[in-house]
């Protein structure tokens, strides 16, 4: 066997270029199998392990489950919900019985121990939409507006946080995601557009609600929506609807789902009925008629003959001046 083999390689090292190729693809093939066998080494195909379910036990529990299952954890979000102690995890990903590689990093959001803590803005003495924006960046919101006679409409007039006013003076402090109470004036009986939230986040509901001085009323939620991810949920349902008309301080009652399909539904009925309302609402421009009297201009008959007339009547006066200067 040996012997054939040299046979056929003093054969082909007669020809150079045979014995190249031939040397080019011993060593492809060597590399593709060093390659594949590298490959089974990192990628381990036949080793993996199931995700454990880590949520609502404590941190600590939790990286010592993961250890035993050689998986490593990293903390990427932390929420506050007071229903849960502190440091319990809330969330993973990937999810509980998910095959994975050894050594997977699975990443967790976990309960803080206590709510962020943020400074109340002075606000008064501004308009609505300003105030709105500086609670916001503040981390705060509204949690009602009330209005006063005044003569400025929309202008805020006295602020209060927790029962206080607040003032100039005031560091006042409360929970991130509070709201506090604004005074607002109102030039007399002052209606707004209701604007359309259907397809917006909460959040974005509520800003675009207080910027018109709408007040935010019964909130619902659809079945399968928690603290987790009431975030993503939006909004497919809204009363008083899209393009009607409240009163300045209104409330505006608002549904939530996780269904893209029912926000896209809604939506487009939103926006049908809120066409169709403008339409009605427009008013009717009935056509006028202007009679536009032209002065009458004679003819040239009519003109010919009146000079005609006028000439005859002058020559017979003529005639007669003559005769009787005669006789």
């Amino acid at each position: 066997m040996l012997e054939q083999l040299k046979k056929y390689w003093a054969k082909v090292s007669e020809h150079p270029f045979l014995k190249h190729l031939f040397i080019i693809v011993c060593v492809l093939l060597v590399l593709g199998v060093a390659t594949h066998l590298l490959l089974l080494l990192g990628t381990r195909h036949s080793a993996h392990r199931t995700v454990p379910d880590l949520t609502g036990i404590p941190l600590e529990e939790a990286l010592g489950e993961a250890r035993r299952q050689g998986l490593e954890i990293i903390v990427n979000d932390s929420l506050y919900v007071p229903a849960y102690d502190g440091g319990v995890v809330l969330d993973q990903l990937p999810e509980k019985g998910v095959g994975v590689k050894p050594g997977r990093t699975v990443y967790v959001t976990i309960n803080s121990y206590r709510q962020k803590m943020v400074t109340v803005p002075y606000v008064a003495g501004r308009s609505l939409r300003q105030a709105k924006n500086m609670l916001e960046v503040a981390g705060l919101g509204i949690e009602q507006i009330v209005y006063r006679p005044d003569l400025a409409t929309n202008y805020v007039l006295e602020e209060y946080a927790d029962g206080k006013r607040i003032s100039e003076k005031s560091r006042v402090q409360l929970e991130a995601g509070s709201g506090v109470t604004l005074y607002v004036g109102e030039s007399g009986s002052v209606s707004t557009l209701v604007p359309k939230t259907v397809g917006l986040h909460l959040q974005q509901a509520k800003s675009r609600l207080w910027e018109l001085g709408l007040n935010i009323g019964k909130i619902s939620f659809d079945e399968g929506i928690n603290l987790l991810n009431q975030r993503e949920a939006r909004v497919y349902l809204q009363t008083p609807s899209a393009g009607s008309r409240a009163r300045l301080g209104a409330k505006v009652d608002l549904k939530l789902t996780l269904d893209a399909a029912k926000v896209t539904a809604q939506s487009a009925a939103a926006d049908k009925k809120s066409c169709a309302a403008s339409t009605l609402k427009r008013p009717i421009r009935w056509p006028v008629f202007v009679w536009t009297v032209w002065p009458t201009v004679p003819s040239k008959r009519s003109r010919s003959s009146t000079t005609g007339f006028s000439r005859t009547k002058r020559q017979r006066k003529t005639n007669f001046s003559n005769n009787a200067h005669v006789r």
